[in-house]
């Protein structure tokens, strides 16, 4: 069947999108290349629809399908939608992305060669042609280039190769395309949606997660809705999670495996059952996070893949646990797995090994924590790993949560900061102890300056008050005028210390403090005296203890709230581009011992468009050594907001701007903000 024709019987509703599909993905890059095919009569594969009876068929859009019998698009969404959109200038009824992936398409009359627009390359070169326009002109468009052509003597002598080449792209609209059909009365929607699966499990087209979910969906169309109303819902309350984080859970509730797999056989029944299962056991989780560990929005919930373990417990006792202590229990695993990485290695292989030992209820959290043990090693904390810097350290949220539970007072109002704070000047912030200018000027490093060690957590309003002044002056101040509130924020009160030239022994005396409010709080969490020395201090025999060095020297990490603000604002815009946010402060890990290699400020690991992009990175202010490992890990990074936004709306958004193509900076410092 020809393009032409494919495209009519869209516009007609004979074929369509099944529901269960995803949206639009592709990227400039793919565009130009399929167009570029089409061109030089190379094959681009063929089409595989389901025929179906019209009548109740999940199909995307809100367009009329065609009575009787209607195509449902299983393999080739991609490529039918660029043409459609290339050759009617404007999007299908069942598009579901960003037009401008396909928007503004040139080619050169002369290189033969297909870019968007881009202003200063083509604004006076008269033989770059828009190929929408041609296609929708077709043969009158085509007249007024020949008679374009003819008035420019000095291409006289390939005047006819150009008309051939323009004959070429309006051709394009003819060259058949096979299509396969699925058809039988035996062919459900489930026999369909393996079908789907297996076609494109091949490639790298779809993600494990969204061929589950391509499953789930073919039998309850509305459930990619359901599912982004949850995620939606706990966005609105601070937490932001994606898809497949909940299918992990659903999975988790539902089939007890780690693996996307598992879900195919699922009924929609118990899917559905599941989800609402998983949101309650979700929701249950966060607040026992929330309200016992003080960590109460995303950007303190470190270990979120330890969830879908405590999502199967909470669930298995039936979505409430009565008992206090089983609680502080489970959060006890809960923060040693979140605290050591327990998930950044084999998420899945270490998922199931959990999942496991929580089958039988009966000393189940004592197997969890065994298994810990066996795998890390010493779960004490020591000083030295109170070591790492930036607001991206695995220890950074512990502090967060020290401060939520315990008796830490604000300096300027002497509040217990674990009770509620009203007043939008009353929210908590991250305060340099020893000012950052202060540090600097007296040849401190980075990483000292920006020390975890060095962070407090004071209401906005008392942050502003202390400024940039030295310690020195100003603990003296809150000392007198709030006995004790310098004590319990672990300060250490040996005035000495306070002093700028002392600030590397007041780090590791407070680094000592700390370790010993965060040892306190996991054996409070514990509740048996009995196993605090086995579980929290002494290692198995023949376990090496974790070597705490290994956390002091972690590269890369957010520097403090205002390079927090410019990620988070540029991941918004992302957002705003129907682009999925990335991770900030994404944590490189080593395969095997899940010790975090470097961290990155702001990165999508599976691109911007999963499975068809390659791995992104922002990284603001880093040093080299944090850009060589991101590089090593397959990463594409930028150093500047500007760099990647021109990166997204080049190559992602299809929207190129006036310069030259973008080429990554590799070395490029800190922008001014």
């Amino acid at each position: 069947m020809n393009i032409s024709t494919i495209l009519d019987l869209i516009d007609s509703g004979d074929i369509a999108l099944p529901k269960f599909q995803r949206g639009y993905v592709w990227n400039r890059d793919q565009v130009r290349g399929l167009m570029d095919s089409l061109y030089r009569r190379h094959p681009v594969g063929s089409l595989l629809v389901w025929a179906t009876a019209a009548e109740g068929a999940p199909h995307r859009g809100e367009q009329d399908l065609s009575p009787g019998v209607v195509r449902l698009l299983l393999d080739g969404q991609q490529r039918v939608t660029s043409l459609y959109g290339i050759i009617r200038g404007t999007p299908p009824a069942f598009f579901d992305g960003h037009a401008s992936a396909f928007a503004g398409l040139y080619f050169h009359l002369e290189s033969e060669e297909f870019r968007f627009y881009q202003r200063l390359r083509m604004k006076d070169d008269p033989l770059w042609i828009d190929v929408s326009a041609l296609m929708k002109e077709g043969n009158a468009g085509l007249g007024q280039h020949i008679t374009r052509l003819g008035q420019l003597p000095d291409l006289g002598a390939m005047q006819g190769e150009f008309i051939g080449r323009l004959n070429r792209i309006v051709g394009i609209r003819d060259i058949n395309l096979h299509i396969e059909e699925v058809t039988g009365t035996d062919k459900t929607v489930d026999v369909v949606v393996d079908i789907f699966n297996r076609v494109n499990s091949g490639g790298t087209k779809l993600s494990q997660g969204d061929l589950a979910l391509a499953k789930i969906c073919g039998s309850w169309p509305e459930g990619r809705e359901r599912m982004q109303s949850i995620l939606g819902r706990w966005r609105g309350n601070g937490y932001d999670f994606n898809l497949d984080w909940l299918l992990r859970n659903v999975n988790a509730i539902v089939t007890g495996e780690a693996r996307f797999v598992h879900l195919h056989d699922v009924s929609t029944a118990a899917v559905k059952d599941g989800l609402a299962r998983a949101e309650r056991s979700i929701d249950y989780a966060l607040n026992l996070i929330a309200g016992r560990l003080g960590l109460d929005h995303d950007r303190v919930l470190f270990g979120r893949y330890a969830l879908p373990v405590l999502s199967r417990y909470i669930d298995k006792h039936g979505g409430h646990l009565a008992d206090t202590a089983e609680q502080d229990r489970l959060l006890h695993w809960y923060f040693q797995s979140a605290m050591w990485g327990r998930f950044s290695g084999s998420t899945e292989t270490t998922l199931d090994r959990d999942y496991e030992a929580i089958e039988d209820l009966d000393g189940s959290l004592d197997r969890l924590l065994d298994q810990l043990r066996l795998w890390h090693g010493s779960l004490r904390i020591e000083p030295e790993h109170f070591r790492g810097w930036s607001l991206g350290a695995r220890f950074y949220p512990v502090l967060y949560a020290l401060t939520r539970v315990g008796e830490a007072k604000d300096w300027g109002t002497g509040l217990v900061l674990k009770n509620a704070l009203l007043g939008r000047m009353n929210a908590l912030e991250v305060h340099h102890i020893f000012p950052k200018a202060l540090l600097y000027r007296h040849g401190y490093h980075r990483s000292q300056v920006n020390a975890v060690a060095n962070f407090c957590f004071l209401t906005k309003n008392t942050n502003l008050k202390i400024s940039d002044r030295a310690p020195a002056e100003y603990f003296v101040e809150i000392e007198k005028r709030h006995p004790g509130a310098l004590g319990s924020q672990w300060i250490p009160m040996d005035e000495a210390l306070w002093e700028t030239a002392n600030y590397p022994q007041f780090l590791e005396e407070r680094q000592r403090l700390l370790a010993a409010a965060a040892n306190a709080l996991l054996g409070e969490l514990l509740h048996d005296e009995t196993r605090v020395e086995s579980v929290v201090e002494a290692p198995p025999v023949g376990v090496v203890p974790a070597k705490p060095s290994a956390l002091a020297s972690i590269p890369g990490g957010i520097e403090d709230e205002e390079e927090e603000a410019v990620l988070r604002a540029l991941n918004e815009w992302v957002r705003k581009q129907g682009l999925p946010a990335g991770q900030i402060e994404h944590e490189i890990s080593h395969p095997g011992t899940g010790d975090p290699v470097a961290i990155l400020d702001l990165a999508w690991p599976n691109g911007l468009q999963a499975g068809y992009s390659e791995p992104v990175a922002l990284l603001l202010g880093e040093e080299q050594e944090t850009l060589q490992i991101a590089n090593d890990h397959g990463f594409r990074h930028f150093t500047t907001p500007k760099a990647f936004k021109r990166y997204v709306e080049a190559d992602v958004l299809a929207l190129a701007g006036d310069g030259a193509e973008l080429t990554p900076s590799k070395s490029a410092a800190l922008p001014s903000r």
